[in-house]
């Protein structure tokens, strides 16, 4: 039996993944950050079938006690602070939980497991103002700490991949949704105020720039890449993505029609929630994913909206 440790497992990513890998049969353990709510929420229906662990990606003498503990065969670094206008507001510890955090892990993995298989989620972010379509060999230009702490991660796991022989592999996903994305995230603020307006339980949505475009696709899809990333013989970099883009009007409309409602008459835009550096566009070209993994996305946007929208309970 394989054993794989999932750093963040009660995130979105974090429970899709530890799903897929109960289902395949590993001994799957997970990380949770102690709070004084609970806060596993998208792991209880296989809570009693996990292995959990706290741990932090600021901790690294707690990081490197727990893989000497659990010495795992596969590593997927799914922790750290994942939301990017937040990072303007604490960019240390966005760099400190993402770009240090990752060398955290990769130096206590070289002391206690070399051996593992390490996935880390490097992020479409790290592009930035980069020219769309962007593969694996476009150039990194972020705009945001969010962005530039991820560029630090990508870079220093090549590094070690190159320097000491690690199998390490980046995922940089595009943006993924489900109804497991978390509230502020923008997908799930518009479906979930668009099921809250319709049953009189919200009043209007207040958002930032709507004609940002994003590649937007199905979690669980892009889980399953993460895996098969560590399947393969030699560790790589792949860029996973639908490879279509959409505005956030194209979201709001899909949304918002979906319970029978037209979001001009109850979205405003709010200059609070504009970066002060913004990203116009991300569209990744997956073609590596698709000829070296067999991976394809399945779940079209409308599809994925509207799954949103019928999901969300109030």
């Amino acid at each position: 039996m394989r054993r794989a440790l999932v750093l963040g497992a009660s995130g979105q990513d974090g429970s899709y993944l530890c799903e897929l890998l109960l289902a395949k049969g590993y001994e799957t353990h997970g990380t949770i950050r102690r709070s004084s709510s609970f806060n596993t929420g998208r792991i209880d229906h296989i809570f009693d079938r996990l292995q959990l662990h706290y741990s932090d990606s600021t901790d690294g003498s707690a990081l490197g006690a727990l893989l000497a503990k659990v010495k795992p065969d596969e590593i997927y670094a799914l922790s750290a602070q994942s939301h990017v206008r937040t990072s303007f507001d604490i960019p240390e510890y966005t760099a400190d939980s993402i770009a240090m955090g990752t060398l955290r892990l990769l130096e206590a993995a070289r002391a206690h497991c070399p051996e593992a298989r390490i996935y880390n989620a490097s992020s479409s972010e790290m592009f930035g103002s980069t020219p769309a379509p962007q593969n694996e060999n476009s150039r990194f230009h972020p705009r945001s700490p969010y962005g530039c702490a991820k560029v630090f991660a990508h870079n220093i796991c090549v590094n070690y991949r190159e320097a000491y022989g690690m199998f390490i592999s980046n995922g940089i996903l595009f943006n993924h949704e489900s109804p497991r994305r978390g509230e502020t995230f923008v997908t799930r603020k518009v479906t979930r105020a668009a099921r809250r307006i319709y049953a009189g339980q919200q009043r209007e949505l207040l958002l930032g720039n709507l004609d940002a475009k994003r590649d937007w696709g199905y979690a669980p899809e892009y889980c399953y890449a993460m895996w098969l990333m560590m399947q393969q013989s030699k560790p790589d970099d792949f860029v996973i993505a639908t490879s279509e883009t959409h505005t956030i009007r194209e979201l709001l409309t899909i949304a918002f029609e979906r319970v029978g409602l037209s979001w001009v008459e109850h979205v405003k835009v709010d200059p609070k929630y504009y970066r002060p550096t913004e990203v116009d566009i991300l569209q990744g070209d997956a073609s590596k994913a698709k000829r070296v993994l067999g991976w394809t996305p399945k779940t079209k946007f409308k599809e994925l909206i509207e799954l949103m929208v019928d999901s969300e309970v109030l």
